[in-house]
């Protein structure tokens, strides 16, 4: 047996850190043949996972639509590996200023949107999916002000929306701005938005986020074992903690596919993928 490859996508200089750890324990206490290479963003991640130059990728959600949709095209399987316990049910907010009128999406009609970059789940494609369910077009009956940072990174860059939630106090202010649930306490922990400053005007439902794949060259023997290691990671072991820490989870968690539905259908109402995983959003550049 050969040993087992991962692509993972260096959206941060602690992605090295993390998978410099991980890969150290796996080869190590667990006996794993483990290496990993870095990539610049999940598309062509997403591309060489399918076409078996490595044999697992650790997935944004978008990375696993795109991947699902290229190996059923292609006639290759993909198998599910492990999520973290952090990337269940989550959910993305549209939010307001604490004064402003507007008291229900319907109420933004003609008004500025603030979201994410362009490949941003949680920042655009569902927020924007859940104007569209309100009876919303973006672009025609709201204006859209994007922030496109860090494109590639499919909104593991918290650039776009940190820019979309100080969209509501710029000069030109936006009327709402779209971010994950997380990151709405995460800037009030900062102080970027103060407390009482802002007001949830509206919640998608539950999604799900990151999940490890094995592609078509990955051996079943070894994605079993590694899926097991991973499962077997123990937040009380001294020098697992802080890389798990940094990784965002304190367990690994089987993995489930329900959770994707709804950025699926998103996808399809931008016009993002086709059904067969081409990009056709075109002002997406990765």
């Amino acid at each position: 047996m050969s040993g087992l490859t991962l692509g993972a996508v260096a959206y941060d200089p602690k992605v090295v850190t993390i998978w410099d750890g991980f890969r150290a324990w796996l080869r190590g206490p667990g006996g794993l043949d483990f290496d990993y290479v870095l990539y610049s963003n999940y598309e062509r991640q997403v591309e060489d996972l399918v076409a078996g130059r490595v044999d697992v990728a650790w997935n944004s959600p978008l990375a696993w639509v795109r991947a699902r949709r290229l190996a059923a095209a292609r006639g290759v399987t993909l198998t599910p590996v492990t999520m973290r316990d952090t990337d269940r049910d989550l959910r993305s907010v549209v939010a307001v200023h604490a004064d402003s009128p507007v008291q229900s999406l319907a109420g933004l009609r003609g008004r500025v949107v603030a979201t994410g970059a362009v490949d941003s789940p949680q920042a655009t494609l569902l927020p924007l999916a859940l104007l569209r369910s309100a009876g919303l077009r973006p672009g025609a009956d709201v204006q859209v002000r994007r922030f496109d940072i860090g494109v590639g990174l499919h909104g593991d860059h918290v650039g776009g929306e940190r820019d979309a939630a100080r969209a509501l106090f710029a000069a030109d202010p936006a009327d709402a701005a779209c971010m994950i649930d997380s990151n709405l306490l995460l800037f009030a922990r900062e102080g970027m938005l103060p407390s009482g400053s802002v007001r949830v005007l509206a919640h998608t439902p539950p999604y799900d986020h990151c999940t490890m794949t094995a592609g078509p060259s990955a051996d079943d023997a070894l994605t079993k074992r590694f899926g097991e290691l991973l499962l077997g990671m123990d937040y009380g072991d001294a020098d697992l903690r802080p890389l798990l820490d940094l990784e965002g989870l304190k367990q690994w968690l089987p993995p489930r596919l329900e959770g994707y539905a709804q950025l699926e259908r998103a996808v399809d109402e931008a016009g993002f993928y086709d059904a067969e995983g081409t990009i056709r959003a075109g002002d997406y550049r990765p």
